[in-house]
C-alpha cells in the first residue's frame, strides 16, 4: 500500500525533518516542494494499521513537523512513464 503524505514544517526545521525522513525505510520517495506544503513523502506500508503506527509513532514525533495531509493511493494506472497492468 502506497500513501502520499504532504508535510508542513517549521521553516527553520526543514533540513532536519528531511534528514530524519530520509532514514526511515517506510519512506520510499521524498520531495521538497513549493505550495501549501514543504515536503511530500511517498510511504509504503503493509496495511492501514501499519500506516497509522508509522504516522503516529514515527513521523509525528519528528520535531519541526507542524502538520500533515495523508492521501491513500487506491490504484496506480501509470508509474515512471509506463502503464501499470492490473
Amino acid at each position: 500500500m502506497y500513501t502520499i503524505i504532504n508535510i508542513y514544517t517549521e521553516s527553520r526545521s526543514l533540513d532536519s525533518v528531511v534528514n530524519k525522513l530520509k532514514k526511515m525505510e517506510e519512506v520510499v520517495d521524498l520531495y521538497e516542494v513549493t505550495g501549501d506544503y514543504d515536503v511530500v513523502a511517498i510511504v509504503r506500508s503493509k496495511n492501514q494499521k501499519d500506516l497509522r503506527e508509522f504516522i503516529k509513532n514515527k513521523m509525528l514525533r519528528i520535531e519541526g513537523i507542524k502538520g500533515t495531509n495523508t492521501v491513500v493511493i487506491l490504484h496506480v494506472a501509470k508509474r515512471e512513464g509506463k502503464e501499470v497492468e492490473d
